[in-house]
């Protein structure tokens, strides 16, 4: 009976070892035939409108309204009283290095504050640089663009209502291109400067990095903020820094001058251009996607 008993016992315990060793097998082959230890997100559909009958998607507008208006509100607010306190020579006031300091903190704070809800854009040309590379829909782009520009317009209009006795004086906080620049300068300085914020936003948000980085604890707002600081540091001279086209367009509107206008498509072409740059970097050579894409035409080719 007990020899009967241990057989059974026996036969049991190499039964889930060959279990086991099966699962541990099929894991095996499955990573080796995925090759990678991400799971990259499919890609966003051109046109979804099933997004229209979701509350989440007008949350996410809402959130890119309010951190743009929020945005807008600070930084421009920030320059007025920095320009204010320099007609005055108070101590120069913040300096380029607090204006800079401004945009960098804002953009960190309100990414880490709407990254969740709506990705925390709140920049058109992040947008129009995702959207190339689909991660958002078409719908949700144009939405997101119009949002942000009414949420810079309506942040700009607070600070001319908080600080009217200086805001036409001191310029809106109105991006043009400075004297001693030409348009040629100022275009280069916005592809080059909206390049490295939307490229920082790729490398931040990558899922291969995620996966790969996972012990390491950066937060992807942190150099998303720290791009935008050190854009500013080198383009206030020459633009003020847009790399923003909502930035730029909530200025020009409330402002309303016309120098302003005659320079303003400089801060539409130059970071869009800077973004398309980015988005095709980012996806076709860093992470290889038109290898990739050609790789899979050829083996359905073969097959």
């Amino acid at each position: 009976m007990k020899t009967r008993l241990h057989q059974l016992k026996k036969r049991e315990r190499e039964r889930s070892k060959a279990e086991m060793t099966k699962e541990l097998s099929e894991e095996a082959a499955a990573h080796h035939h995925h090759g990678k230890d991400y799971e990259d997100p499919p890609p966003a559909p051109l046109l979804d409108f099933g997004e229209l009958k979701l509350w989440s998607f007008y949350r996410a507008l809402i959130a890119e309204f309010i951190a743009t208006l929020l945005f807008l509100y600070v930084t421009v607010a920030t320059v007025i009283g920095h320009k204010k306190l320099s007609t005055a020579d108070h101590c120069d006031g913040v300096g380029i290095l607090g204006i800079a300091w401004a945009f960098g903190g804002m953009i960190f704070i309100l990414v880490y504050c709407t990254a969740g809800i709506s990705g925390g854009h709140i920049n058109p040309a992040v947008t129009f640089g995702l959207f190339l590379a689909r991660k958002v829909s078409l719908i949700r782009a144009v939405a997101y663009i119009v949002a942000q520009s009414l949420g810079a317009i309506c942040g700009v209009g607070l600070v001319k209502a908080f600080m009217r006795s200086f805001y036409n004086r001191l310029g809106g906080g109105a991006n043009s291109v400075n004297t001693g620049y030409n348009n040629g300068t100022a275009l280069g300085a916005e592809i080059i400067g909206t390049f490295v914020l939307v490229y920082t936003v790729f490398s931040a948000t990558d899922p291969k990095r995620s996966a790969r980085d996972s012990h390491v604890p950066v937060l992807a707002p942190l150099p998303i903020g720290f791009a935008v600081f050190m854009v500013h540091l080198a383009t206030i001279p020459i633009t003020g820094t847009g790399i923003n086209p909502a930035r730029s367009f909530g200025a020009a509107v409330i402002y309303n001058n016309g120098k302003v206008w005659d320079d303003h498509w400089i801060f539409w072409v130059g970071p869009m251009v800077g973004a398309a740059a980015a988005a095709a970097y980012h996806q076709y050579i860093l992470r290889a996607a038109a290898i990739k894409a050609l790789g899979s035409f050829r083996s359905s080719a073969t097959n």
